[in-house]
């Protein structure tokens, strides 16, 4: 969540790379998007035959619903996110009663994406070792109970900066990678089929620059989608400033971008893009029309992208940037246009 994208920025800008990575490759370049006449259809792992599956996670860090605020989001920016973005941590209780009946809506069915801190309360070296094997399997008999559809499960998204590197910490990149398995592999032996499973990074270049990041990944056999949450600002000169493409390709001084890591390193896997955003500082009012018109002509040249979900909130955790597509009414109108795009006319098939 942006609670950690958003960390204090003496924090984040110490020992952090300058510049990005070059573009995709030419070959990729040149891939355009489907024809308006070709339906595009979600697969067994919920990967578009073509387009982009369009998402939100609206109303960050307010007391109302987030069934509320998603369906308010949709009305604003003027088309049904089909991708619910949702979190929770340890033994709540989910999927929710509301949750379910977004994904049941007849006129706007969603897919759920569940983003659940399985170690809240402890460690990754607690899970991996079964200690909170009760917890997960009371997830799986919930899901079997109430979700027979395909839904995205991400276990501890931006898992980076709650590293502690220390040998015997229990919070290590490798207890994250173990972690992550135990988990997968416990529910698919509940009889869980229908998750889709994805690993979500903060794809910052300070993180990227440690040792330790390659040790996270958990694994091609049990990572369906590779998930990305990264922000850009609208602010010229102000941390993380740029466009679409920006928060795609940082990286590390002399590193590889993000977007060439994931496909790459891993070119089986599609990319979700699970949280993105434009932001300004509160008080700071930019138009993000140039952040929002970026992202048509990149999706054109990523393939690997087939999800897109927006991060909506007035105010952040530490309450000084807006990352809301109407902070403005140019910002409200460029994103609305993005929206509008048939470039996100995906039929969801999750049974």
């Amino acid at each position: 969540m942006l609670r950690k994208t958003v960390l204090s920025l003496a924090a984040l800008v110490a020992g952090a790379g300058a510049g990005f990575a070059t573009g995709p490759a030419t070959a990729e370049a040149a891939v355009t998007a489907a024809p308006a006449t070709q339906k595009c259809v979600t697969d067994a792992k919920l990967v578009p035959s073509c387009g982009v599956l369009w998402g939100a996670a609206a109303g960050g860090f307010t007391s109302l619903p987030r069934d509320v605020e998603h369906r308010n989001w949709e009305k604003l920016s003027g088309r049904t996110a089909t991708i619910f973005h949702t979190y929770h941590k340890g033994d709540e209780n989910f999927p929710t009663a509301a949750e379910v009946a977004m994904v049941r809506d007849p006129a706007k069915p969603r897919v759920l994406l569940l983003n659940w801190r399985v170690e809240y309360g402890s460690t990754w070296a607690n899970v991996a070792a079964g200690k909170h094997d009760a917890r997960i399997d009371a997830f799986a008999a919930r899901v079997r109970a109430t979700l027979p559809e395909k839904f995205f499960l991400v276990l501890n998204h931006e898992p980076e900066d709650d590293v502690r590197p220390a040998a015997g910490s229990g919070m290590t990149a490798k207890d994250f990678a173990a972690s992550y398995r135990h988990v997968v592999e416990r529910l698919k032996a509940r009889g869980l089929s229908n998750m889709v499973n994805v690993v979500a990074y903060m794809g910052n270049e300070k993180w990227m620059a440690q040792s330790w990041w390659k040790d996270l990944y958990p694994g091609d056999d049990l990572v369906d989608w590779i998930g990305l949450d990264s922000y850009v600002s609208a602010e010229q000169s102000y941390y993380h400033s740029g466009v679409f493409a920006d928060l795609l390709d940082r990286r590390a001084k002399g590193g590889e971008g993000f977007y060439s890591w994931a496909t790459t390193k891993h070119p089986s896997k599609p990319l979700m893009v699970a949280e993105w955003g434009a932001y300004h500082r509160i008080g700071k009012v930019v138009d993000k029309s140039k952040q929002f018109a970026s992202v048509l002509p990149e999706l054109a040249k990523r393939p690997k992208v087939k999800a897109v979900v927006y991060f909506d909130t007035k105010k952040d955790l530490f309450g000084d940037r807006d990352i809301s597509i109407d902070s403005s009414p140019s910002s409200l109108t460029a994103f609305r246009k993005l929206a509008a795009s048939p470039k996100f006319n995906v039929t969801l098939k999750l049974k």
